[in-house]
């Protein structure tokens, strides 16, 4: 593994012009500082472009007219290729055949961090939205000076520039009138923005992009790809973290048909054959005949919750208004609630390829943060920086870190060994679920109480949780890297500072609440690995605020909708999501049958995007243990709707897969190690589970910033199931997965 070619750089295309961005908002940029962002540049600018400035980092328009638009951000399955298109198309007056659409290359697009938090409508399509603005009044003005006519008289169509008597010329043709700057010049801090009511791509469906391959079998993902010469690898993970190699034969291994190369680093440990069912047959007889000791010892699962509260923490007071520790005049409430360790469960498992070329390293990977993971594996490889290129490819399942670093490494480590071949790996379901970072086990504790009106008056939150952001930028972060001889430590963990948080996101309530106080109680160490899964700590949160408005609500003798809408008279946005939930569910206006309930769930996603009310009706049949979701009432306001459509989907599987959570998923595991290897000992909802009905509402807000909306269901709808099961069953359960336990007799 140690043998490295000295050769050729991999090459950066030319002779273009660029444009792609990021909006990261003032608040949210702690949550991507010290992974190799970029410094800001100019606070004033729209976005990454605060980071990037030069439009010629983001915009390419060849000499033949062509254009490529740049982004940082990544397509995950949540349609944003097509919906970040869109903006870029809606300003620079393009069709989506006229473009090439590129994301995530360390060699080709800008450093946006990672694809995550919701972030990439709301700062990449910001961004886009003023510099494609930019872009197309520079080369309005290039057509204008070529033809000596004043550029508001310019109209660019269907990528030509046309002139008041019809003359036109391409966007190429168009920069030959610009200085010599052309568009290597820095963005202005204000953009010549089309207004809302003129717009032909933006607020409109637009068919995902990224669809065809996906639906039909072709290659869509990572894990088809197949280069020619191409290597398949498997590895031999230890039975449980921690756990040493003692020996291994590895030479009965290498004499299996097929068989290229047997690779052992310290306690690492992988197979390379020129057949993927070959590979697999290699890893299984190197597993068989491989011998381990130790490992760390695992949590008491029945008392994990106790556990985390037990442990070291950092103590972090995140809201401290009022006297809360003074008496409330009115009655009060008090609870605590927990959240198992939840697994990713990607449909299919990590994926990655890499080719070693002379001195240049090239990983495939759908990481949600290339220029993060390109900083890990170059430490991990010894290699310059700058000889390490990694290109985004989708994967078939993500959402937060599941193993998609890690295997990343393992391709990264195995190039290494065989120079010039492309290598993949793809790990199987047991190693997936396995060492996985899970999202974390969390504890959440409230006490609130009512004045002497019945409004809100005390709220008195805490909560604890080991860390939900152990993303790759220090290659410790990385599986393989524990594993070699020379093991790399991981950097130690850091609480993701509010608004964005981490366990603590979404636990500040939006509600007017004169006395409140919110502690987080962050776990550096936690007994198991965890990092990020799709909403973080939002998913409990909103569910202990919202299941305790509405035991308030009750106290109170009040609606629990109207309750919320009480406290929330500032909040005009908010309570317009509610009122349409509540309108189109239909709330108020009937009772809900014998073995019925109904639930409530609100949440503005970090309290700084996507508003998001729910409102449901379940039904519980307590002998099989099960819920049927019967109809789902979702109103969203996202600010400026890019893709409508786009925008439902994201809502409906953000409500699918929060069900799933709330109601079943929790990671198994004992004195043995980690028993959910599959889907049978890690069961998640089925297709028979999926709400029989689901009404999207879309409060479009034309030429309003856009708000991201991929994870702002998920803990509006934790909740709605939540209060939709204690009124059909009289009992409130406070611990999730809801269903974890029988019902009564």
């Amino acid at each position: 593994m140690s043998g490295v070619n000295h050769g050729r750089r991999a090459f950066l295309e030319g002779g273009a012009l660029v444009l792609a961005f990021a909006l990261l908002p003032r608040a949210a940029r702690a949550e991507f500082n010290g992974m190799g962002v970029p410094p800001v540049a100019n606070p004033k600018l729209a976005g990454s472009l605060q980071r990037t400035p030069f439009l010629d980092a983001w915009i390419r328009v060849a000499p033949d007219g062509k254009v490529t638009v740049f982004s940082g951000k990544v397509e995950l399955g949540t349609g944003v290729r097509t919906a970040l298109a869109q903006v870029a198309l809606e300003q620079l007056e393009l069709q989506p055949g006229d473009i090439e659409f590129v994301q995530g290359d360390t060699a080709r697009t800008p450093n946006e961090g990672f694809t995550a938090g919701s972030h990439t409508m709301a700062d990449s399509g910001s961004a886009l939205l003023h510099a494609s603005s930019q872009v197309a009044a520079l080369l309005r003005q290039g057509a204008a000076a070529q033809w000596r006519v004043g550029p508001e008289t310019v109209t660019l169509r269907a990528g030509r520039a046309v002139a008041p008597d019809g003359r036109s010329m391409h966007y190429g043709e168009a920069l030959r009138g610009l200085d010599a700057a052309g568009l290597h010049r820095a963005a202005s801090e204000t953009s010549p923005l089309r207004p809302p009511a003129r717009y032909r791509l933006i607020g409109k469906p637009l068919a995902r992009f990224d669809i065809p391959a996906k639906v039909t079998g072709g290659a869509a993902y990572v894990q088809d790809m197949r280069l020619p010469g191409m290597l398949h690898a498997r590895v031999v993970r230890p039975p449980r973290p921690g756990a040493k190699l003692v020996r291994a034969d590895l030479d009965a291994v290498r004499r299996l048909p097929g068989v290229r190369r047997v690779v052992r680093d310290g306690d690492y440990l992988a197979v390379l054959a020129d057949d993927e069912w070959r590979a697999i047959l290699a890893m299984n007889a190197l597993a068989a005949n491989a011998q381990w000791q130790g490992g760390t010892p695992m949590p008491q699962a029945d008392a994990i919750h106790a556990t985390l509260q037990q442990l070291p923490a950092q103590h972090i007071k995140i809201l401290d208004r009022g006297h809360v520790d003074q008496p409330a005049a009115g009655p009060g409430v008090s609870a605590r609630y927990t959240k198992q360790y939840v697994m990713h469960g990607s449909i299919g498992p990590s994926c990655a390829v890499a080719r070693l070329d002379g001195d240049m390293l090239t990983v495939w990977t759908h990481t949600q943060g290339v220029y993060p993971l390109r900083a890990a594996l170059a430490e991990l490889t010894g290699m310059p920086l700058d000889k390490v290129r990694c290109i985004h490819t989708e994967g078939s399942g993500c959402y937060g870190q599941n193993g998609a670093d890690d295997v990343a490494a393992d391709a990264a480590l195995l190039a290494r060994a065989v120079p010039g071949v492309p290598v993949r790996v793809q790990l199987m379901r047991d190693q997936e679920n396995l060492w996985e970072p899970y999202a974390p086990a969390m504890v959440t504790t409230v006490r609130a109480a009512l004045d002497g009106q019945g409004r809100i008056s005390h709220w008195d939150y805490a909560l604890w949780s080991g860390s939900h952001n152990e993303r790759p930028g220090n290659a410790g972060k990385l599986v393989p890297a524990w594993l070699l001889s020379k093991p790399i430590a991981p950097s130690p963990s850091q609480p993701m500072p509010m608004p964005e948080g981490g366990g603590d996101r979404n636990a500040l309530p939006l509600y007017a609440i004169p006395n409140a106080r919110v502690v987080n109680h962050f776990l550096p160490v936690t007994p198991l690995r965890s990092s990020a899964m799709r909403s973080l700590g939002a998913h409990i949160n909103i569910t202990t605020i919202e299941g305790t408005m509405d035991q308030l609500a009750k106290l109170a003798g009040v609606d629990p909708v109207r309750l919320r809408l009480d406290h929330l008279a500032e909040e005009p946005r908010a309570r317009a999501v509610i009122e349409k939930a509540a309108a189109r569910f239909g709330w108020g206006k009937t009772k809900p049958a014998p073995g019925h309930g109904y639930g409530f769930g609100f949440g503005q996603y970090k309290n700084i995007m996507a508003y998001v009310a729910i409102a449901l009706e379940l039904a519980v049949d307590k002998d099989k243990n099960t819920v049927r979701i019967v109809r789902v009432a979702c109103a969203a306001d996202c600010g400026q709707v890019v893709n409508p459509d786009g925008a439902r989907n994201q809502l409906e599987g953000g409500i699918i897969q929060a069900a799933s959570w709330t109601l079943h998923e929790q990671l198994r595991y004992g004195p043995d190690g980690i028993a959910s290897m599959d889907w049978s000992t890690y069961p998640i909802l089925r297709f028979s589970g999926v709400p029989e009905r689901i009404d999207v509402d879309l409060l479009d807000q034309p030429g309003l910033p856009f708000l991201g909306v991929a994870e702002a269901a998920q803990g509006p709808m934790a909740a709605a199931l939540a209060n939709a099961l204690a009124d059909a069953t009289g009992a409130r359960r406070h611990d999730l997965p809801l269903l974890g336990r029988p019902f009564p007799a």
